[in-house]
């Protein structure tokens, strides 16, 4: 395997370790000192998250793209800006290393590395919350990476900051965030059963976005730029 390839798979492994670790984290932490008040403990949980992704994303982001998320490598894929090969060898990356995120998680708060999540989430209203979620992410990267790509970090992290607030599921955005957060009981876990519900809602939304923004950019199918895999400029490749 080439070394910048190595250096890709590793930037999506441990950036969406370290993304998962914040969210299942900052539920456990926000879960204990709100003392059962669940406003509380979204509002500890959304702050974490939303100011983490920045910094994860600049961090990594001129190794691999820093997408953390199959959604967005599978439309960056159909885009034609990532290698079918590479999108594929970045999707285990993003599981595997979500689920470290989680054990990671536990660890730091003395719990089982595992548990299957409890907290029920499913039926028409969330998946369609998923849905609008993951188009409003992907419509964020698309969109503002055209006028002033050093913005999308932030712009990505104050999308799912509102996203925490604005959709009934409290805006996963996705599919690999989503599986490993099957294996907590925290405020941040859902259960395993309904990932699936959850995961096609969000490739549903990612795609929308996609076909969307092709509309609105009038770009016919052929990509606005020349073909690239990174989200945030590059230095050092």
């Amino acid at each position: 395997m080439r070394p910048e390839l190595t250096r890709a798979l590793a930037a999506e492994a441990l950036g969406t370790l370290l993304l998962v670790a914040v969210v299942v984290g900052s539920g456990i932490m926000a879960q204990r000192l709100a003392g059962g008040n669940d406003a509380l403990a979204l509002l500890g949980n959304t702050l974490a998250t939303g100011a983490a992704l920045p910094v994860l994303i600049l961090i990594f982001g001129g190794f691999s793209g820093a997408h953390f998320n199959p959604a967005v490598t599978l439309v960056m894929a159909a885009r034609r800006e990532l290698p079918l090969m590479r999108a594929i060898a970045y999707l285990p990356a993003q599981a595997l290393g979500g689920v470290a995120g989680t054990m990671l998680a536990h660890a730091m708060f003395e719990l089982p590395l595992l548990e299957w999540g409890t907290r029920a989430r499913t039926g028409p209203a969330q998946w369609l919350a998923e849905a609008v979620a993951t188009a409003m992410l992907l419509l964020t990267i698309l969109g503002i990476r055209r006028s002033m790509v050093a913005a999308v970090p932030f712009a990505v992290g104050l999308t799912i900051t509102a996203g925490y607030w604005v959709t009934a599921s409290t805006s996963f955005a996705n599919p690999a965030v989503t599986l490993a957060r099957a294996f907590t009981t925290s405020f941040s876990g859902i259960a395993p059963g309904d990932v699936a519900g959850f995961a096609l809602a969000q490739m549903f939304g990612a795609t929308l976005a996609a076909t969307l923004w092709r509309w609105f950019a009038g770009e016919g199918g052929i990509a606005y730029s020349a073909p690239r895999h990174d989200i945030v400029p590059s230095e050092g490749r």
